[in-house]
């Protein structure tokens, strides 16, 4: 019978996050110059390092084969060898030793007493060396100071345009800032925003990169800014040119007699004015010329009063009745709005619930659409032959922006269309 073990789970400590500053392009310029510095200067003094050892090496290597030359003609001559050479010496390396000894001359670069020596050896009759010694000391001072040399400039080269390049790529970073901090400003509705770069306001001035987006983005600002003033325009006057002719239908629609056909019409009637008048609140917001008129209100009681003047099946729930300082018609305005489309394009129950500045209206139909979830109401678009949303959800969140107001739109996870109302509060009042 095979035994089995029961595995135990392991539990992998997930990395912590690198801070938000690392993500920047000064940190990545900084850390690319720094790296590509460090690898400049490993590679020049390395260079340098060997150049020197070599000539240096060369050197004593020269002047110990030169005293071994004549070492050797002194031993031939029987004559007595200098104070720097033997025969056999003590402090001959092994490895030369044995290279001397079959016949060949070398030289190498040993430590004696703690004293760098460039050795030169020889051989001589009977299997024995002749070995002399060079003081190597100054050429080995020689060579770490160069490598002292070569770490300290590098060092200082290396922050110096460590400071230059930091210094360059944030007046690049600071514009790139200041650019994407208008096409925000201009996201959140301030067409008037302009960059501004001094760079594009002469044609015949090479410009970089940096002020042909800030170019690009402030000629888009300005032709996004002239279509919808010409859209606004155009919906303005639109619903002043029927507000008249309307106003005339509506009292012809008033004279007819009673009956099927003259219901239909002044149905008709009716929802044309209430169309114009949707417009012209439209224009007015776009406009934003709409001024507000702030009084403290209590919420739970202003909820109930719009369900009652919606004339509808509206649940409506206080969890935490608070006071705030708004604008009680524009807010009616907004609930009215949200109740009457929870009832036209979602399934009942409706629920409207007051917890605090919070007030939240859900339906429990099929929810609101992706579009409208992800960018917001749009004038009059509907999807797949469904019928829109109209201009009652536009309204509603233009008069929440009026009012200082956040009107978010999800869906439940549970289905049904929720929007949530955030009004601003001070917690400090009644």
């Amino acid at each position: 019978m095979t035994p089995t073990t029961s595995g135990a789970t392991s539990h992998t400590t997930p990395k912590p996050p690198l801070p938000a500053w690392t993500a920047t392009l000064t940190w990545k310029a900084a850390v690319f110059i720094t790296v590509m510095c460090c690898a400049l200067a490993a590679l020049l003094g390395a260079l340098v390092h060997v150049s020197v050892a070599n000539q240096t090496v060369g050197q004593a290597r020269d002047r110990a084969l030169g005293r071994l030359d004549e070492a050797t003609k002194a031993y031939e001559a029987g004559a007595r060898l200098g104070p720097l050479a033997g025969i056999d010496p003590a402090g001959l390396p092994d490895s030369l030793r044995r290279l001397a000894a079959g016949g060949d001359r070398g030289t190498m670069v040993s430590s004696r007493a703690k004293t760098p020596t460039m050795w030169a050896a020889g051989p001589i009759d009977g299997n024995r060396v002749l070995a002399v010694e060079v003081d190597y000391s100054q050429g080995a001072r020689t060579i770490d100071g160069l490598d002292q040399a070569i770490v300290g400039s590098s060092v200082l080269a290396i922050g110096a345009t460590l400071l230059v390049g930091a210094f360059a790529v944030t007046r690049v970073t600071r514009r790139l800032h200041a650019t994407a901090r208008v096409a925000r400003r201009i996201s959140g509705g301030d067409l008037d925003a302009r960059v501004g770069d001094p760079r594009t306001r002469n044609p015949a001035r090479h410009q970089d990169e940096v002020a042909a987006v800030a170019g690009a983005l402030d000629s888009m600002a300005s032709s996004l800014q002239r279509k919808l003033l010409s859209e606004q325009r155009f919906t303005a006057d639109v619903a002043h040119e029927l507000r008249t002719p309307l106003t005339g239908l509506h009292a012809a629609a008033e004279l007819l007699p009673p009956g099927r056909p003259t219901e239909l019409v002044r149905d008709r009637v009716a929802a044309l004015r209430t169309l114009t008048e949707d417009l012209l609140e439209i224009s007015r917001l776009d406009a934003r010329s709409e001024r507000v008129d702030l009084d403290d209100n209590r919420l739970g009681p202003l909820a109930e009063r719009v369900v009652r003047g919606s004339g509808t099946e509206t649940e409506v729930v206080v969890v935490r009745d608070v006071c705030v300082l708004t604008d009680r018609r524009r807010l009616e305005r907004v609930l009215g709005n949200l109740v009457t489309n929870a009832h036209r394009h979602g399934s009942p129950p409706v629920v409207l619930t007051v917890d605090g500045p919070v007030i939240t209206v859900r339906d429990h139909g099929e929810g609101y659409p992706d579009y409208l979830v992800e960018g917001g109401p749009q004038r009059f678009r509907t999807e797949g032959g469904a019928r829109g949303h109209g201009l009652g959800l536009t309204i509603a969140l233009g008069q929440a922006e009026v009012l200082g107001a956040s009107l978010r739109f999800t869906n439940a996870q549970d289905g049904g269309a929720l929007a949530t109302l955030t009004l601003p509060y001070d917690d400090h009042r009644p």
